[in-house]
This record gives structure tokens, sequence and C-alpha cells, in this order.
């Protein structure tokens, strides 16, 4: 084979369309384009008009929303492609493969919120791998190899208004039953004791603090 016999296979390339060049081509004159009007201009874009009416894309009402705004964007790798950087020496199964390792070895490219690991293929090294999530299958794979996968700790659900509402209620409950049971219990305790029991030192001081008739009066001489 020589240069000049290089080609493309048949159907690769097309030739263009030619307009306006004769009847005969089937895209003469008009240029398959019809018979005047503002479709036949050039600069028109009439996507979505009908006419004057209320089109469609405005009749229909909105509906639900999107998080597109904060999604997280994680990079795949499998496997398979782990065991062949670690054959080819462009990882060490040796050291913990995190992010930074995955990108040097050129498994992860581009920006990415963390990496994902998937189960296509085999892995046959023992290696401990901090991944921001994976599959039940890759973690089970790891693990038959001996190997290790690190998940960061799944942060903790913020209580609902309702959940905080019934919290905070069975809370309040719970206090005030152990404040009845409390009460009861004293006075339990109080219809136990017998008259001659010795008095506490509250019923001590208030019957030592002088009454309206105790107080002394003054025309009379002290003795």
């Amino acid at each position: 084979m020589r240069l000049n016999e290089i080609k493309d296979n048949a159907g690769a390339r097309r030739p263009r369309t030619r307009f306006g060049r004769g009847i005969g081509s089937g895209k003469g004159k008009t240029s398959g384009r019809g018979t005047k009007g503002q479709k036949s201009r050039s600069g028109v874009s009439l996507l979505g008009f009908e006419g004057g009416q209320m089109p469609l894309y405005r009749r229909l009402p909105k509906r639900g929303f999107t998080n597109s705004r904060f999604r997280k964007d994680y990079a795949e790798v499998n496997i398979g492609r782990l065991q062949k950087a670690i054959d080819a020496g462009k990882l060490d199964a040796a050291q913990p493969l995190t992010l930074e390792t995955l990108r040097a070895a050129g498994l992860v490219t581009g920006r990415c919120d963390g990496v994902r690991l998937l189960a296509k293929g085999e892995i046959k090294a023992k290696v401990t791998i901090e991944v921001t999530g994976a599959s039940a299958a890759a973690i089970a794979a790891v693990e038959q190899a001996g190997g290790k996968v690190v998940l960061p700790e799944p942060k903790p659900k913020p209580e609902t208004r309702g959940r905080a509402k019934s919290r905070a209620e069975a809370k309040a409950e719970s206090e005030n039953k152990g404040d009845t049971k409390s009460k009861e219990e004293g006075k339990a305790v109080d219809e136990e004791l017998p008259d001659d029991a010795p008095k506490t030192l509250s019923e001590l001081v208030t019957e030592s603090k002088p009454g309206p008739d105790d107080v002394p009066d003054d025309s009379q001489p002290v003795t």
C-alpha cells in the first residue's frame, strides 16, 4: 500500500448537497425551500411559533423542581482498571489508593467531586482504596482479594420540623411523668412516717419563725 492509495471506506464521506445548480439536480431554482414566504428567506426561526396563538410550551403549567445546581459529579473507576494499573506499575498496591494517586495514575481526569468504585472486571491485588462511594459488588470483590474499601462516614440527617416537635413532646411528657411519680412517692413516705418521727429541717425553721402574735409590745417593760 502506498500513500496515494489510502482512501476512506465506502460511505464514510458523503459529498455536500449543492443548492441552486439547475432544476435537474432536484435542489435548483428555489433550493428546496418552496416558493416565496417567510420560510424561504434566511435568518428566520419559527421554532415553537403557532401562528400567534398561545404556544404549547406556554399552555402547559410548570411542575416540579430540579437540584441540578447541587448535583455531585463522581468519577467512575472499575476494579478491572485498578488491576491493570497495578500490573503496569502505575499504582502501588502497598499504599492506600486515594483520589490523588488515581489522578496521578491517569485513572481520573478532569474535575470531579469524588470517586465511585464499580465492579466491572476482576481484581487480584490486595489493596486499600479510599473512595467516596462503591457498589456492593465492588466492595465484595475487593474484600475477597484481601483488600479493604474505606468509605466516608455518612452525615446525620437533619431532623424535620415534625420529628423535632414529636421528640420535644415526648421529652416533656416523660418529665411530667417523673414529677408526678416523685410527688406520689413523697406523699407515700409522709403517710408512712409516725407522728413522733423527727421533723425535717424545713419544718423546724418554719416553726421557729415568729408569728404576728409573737411580736413584743414596746409599752410593756422587758424583764
